[in-house]
């Protein structure tokens, strides 16, 4: 999932902090930002057709998204965001169907769902903090790719610095030898 995610143009943990149904505009406050360049700690989705994901629930996100033109974002269904609970979104399953006899009871079946419900939330908590994690560690690597790169830049720099002074040195040096010359032969 955060290999297919990390194609998005942002990647970001997030919590929505406003809801906005009538308008379809969802705001996001940035918690770790794992992709992309936004200086804003908020960030605001715009729902644009059948496509996108809803954040309608008030919670931690895990989102993938592109940027529209006004610098909103565009949560695309397809995409893996996903919310830390998983409920009121496409992506909860419908419960397993469970054929009744008239021998079991209420409370069985309520229990059955209680046990489906627990065993849903488990894998969505797994799936969430390994996505945290592979985010994380991409992050990571792609910080000592530019400290690396930076690192390079800098001895770049610095070889051109040296090369610079060993130029000014040699002709310093080529101008008192020819002033000591000159010196010399003034003398005669």
């Amino acid at each position: 999932m955060v290999e297919v995610g990390l194609k998005y143009e942002i990647a970001f943990y997030g919590e929505v902090i406003k809801v906005d149904s009538i308008k379809g505009l969802y705001t996001f406050r940035i918690i770790e930002l794992y992709k992309g360049k936004y200086n804003s700690q908020f960030i605001t989705q715009k729902y644009t057709g059948t496509c996108s994901n809803i954040p309608s629930l008030k919670q931690l996100w895990i989102v993938y998204a592109n940027f529209n033109d006004d610098k909103t974002i565009e949560v695309s269904g397809c995409s893996p965001s996903t919310g830390f609970r998983p409920y009121g979104s496409d992506s909860m399953p419908s419960p397993p169907d469970i054929k009744i006899s008239q021998k079991i009871d209420d409370q069985i079946k309520s229990l059955s769902f209680y046990i489906w419900d627990l065993k849903f939330e488990n894998r969505n908590l797994q799936d969430w903090i390994y996505q945290l994690e592979k985010l994380r560690t991409y992050k990571k690597t792609q910080k000592e790719i530019s400290d690396k790169e930076k690192t390079a830049t800098k001895l770049e720099s610095y070889s051109v610095y040296i090369i610079i002074s060993l130029i000014v040195n040699i002709v310093l040096l080529a101008s008192l030898i020819f002033v000591i010359l000159k010196k010399k032969n003034f003398a005669k």
